[in-house]
């Protein structure tokens, strides 16, 4: 009878902790065209990281919604004096939370300098810079490993990087998941935890997570960890999303 009672208890639990999330934001990307603008912007040029491709503004060649997903695309041409063409799409100035649950279904190709990855960065980045403003990286990808990345990074007098990394091919869709409040941040990979870190009372001068962040979907092409693409890498390579949710309890 108390183990009966002791599963109840944990089955009542669970639902009431599923239950207790609410859906605030998403793009469930169940429409055709480019990217709804009232939703994500355009990042445009090289933006970091020593990275080849040339991230373009709403051109359907890199980003596009078709078949229920999100497709950006990385491809091997000559666009403003780069090699490569490529797309990030982001939430700055569209939207912007602080604590609750992201997540999003997606899969990714693998190719030698490729480096797709699903982020956060924090809404003041402008104003204070990075690492500053703070970045939590909840999957990211590099060439063909069978494998992702999550990560914390902040400045504490310095760049300060809390980093794990768990087994899984991406080739297939997965839903890459943060649970993130006061006093921590949790990664998921399809419903299972995998790492955490601390941030209660700012320990650590991680007073950067308890701001506002904005969501950020890419794929890079190069940069200083994936290196460059060789004769193995194919083009076009696409990161594909079936849809992203942001909750609060």
């Amino acid at each position: 009878m108390k183990k009966y009672l002791i599963l109840v208890f944990i089955l009542f639990s669970i639902q009431l902790e599923a239950q207790s999330w609410k859906l605030i934001w998403s793009d469930e990307f169940n429409y055709t065209g480019l990217p709804d603008s009232t939703k994500w912007i355009h990042e445009v040029g090289n933006i970091k990281n020593s990275e080849l491709q040339h991230y373009t503004n709403r051109r359907a060649e890199n980003s596009i919604v078709k078949n229920g997903n999100l497709h950006i695309i990385a491809r091997k041409e000559d666009f403003q004096q780069a090699k490569y063409t490529s797309a990030r799409l982001s939430t700055d100035t569209k939207f912007y939370f602080k604590y609750g649950k992201i997540e999003a279904r997606i899969k990714t190709s693998t190719g030698k300098g490729l480096w797709p990855a699903f982020w956060l960065l924090g809404q003041n980045i402008n104003e204070v810079g990075s690492p500053k403003c703070g970045e939590i990286d909840i999957m990211e990808h590099v060439n063909t490993e069978d494998k992702i990345h999550s990560a914390m990074h902040w400045d504490n007098d310095g760049l300060i990087s809390l980093t794990e990394t768990t087994n899984c091919n991406v080739r297939q869709f997965h839903t890459y998941a943060v649970e993130w409040d006061k006093s921590s941040v949790k990664w998921f990979l399809d419903g299972k935890k995998y790492f955490t870190c601390k941030i209660k009372t700012s320990k650590h001068n991680t007073g950067e997570f308890q701001l506002p962040f904005y969501i950020i979907l890419n794929m890079a092409v190069g940069g200083k960890w994936p290196g460059e693409p060789d004769n193995t890498t194919l083009f076009p390579d696409t990161l594909c999303v079936d849809y992203v949710r942001v909750y609060k309890i």
